[in-house]
């Protein structure tokens, strides 16, 4: 079973909701850790950052999805922690690619680029997938090279 923790800034609590909702209704296991309110003013690098935590401390077993205006801020975020691999994905051949081609672990949406009906696609395309070793192995391994280096 996929276990998913799923965050938000303030300008994205709708969408987030909505996937909350869309998820469990699919027997998916979420970890909401906000923001609850558009009133919230907890910057979404903080809620990034509670979001990688969590897949952190599952030895990576939980995935994440993050979720703010346009999505690039919490990527940005994401991606400085140590075995976390977000991208921003706003159609369903980046969300493929996310996971095929750069093994993904966090999706990230923006709640003001995207309708929620959209999101709903790119999330299940976005789950229904897992990285296979092939091609694209020695890329990834590249990444992790870079981070290890830079991430001390």
């Amino acid at each position: 079973m996929r276990k998913i923790v799923i965050g938000c800034d303030n300008a994205a609590v709708e969408l987030k909701d909505t996937l909350v909702e869309y998820m469990r209704e699919k027997g998916i296991s979420v970890e909401d850790v906000g923001c609850e309110s558009s009133e919230d003013p907890t910057y979404y690098p903080y809620i990034a950052r509670k979001v990688c935590q969590k897949i952190i401390d599952s030895g990576y077993q939980k995935q994440g999805v993050l979720i703010c205006g346009t999505g690039i801020g919490m990527a940005m975020t994401a991606n400085k922690f140590r075995g976390i691999r977000a991208a921003v994905c706003h159609d369903i051949f980046s969300a493929e690619r996310a996971k095929l081609s750069n093994n993904s672990n966090v999706i990230c949406m923006g709640e003001r680029v995207l309708g929620k009906e959209l999101a709903k696609r790119l999330l299940d395309k976005w789950l229904e997938l897992d990285f296979k070793d092939g091609s694209s192995t020695p890329k990834v391994e590249a990444i992790m090279e870079i981070e290890a280096e830079n991430l001390r």
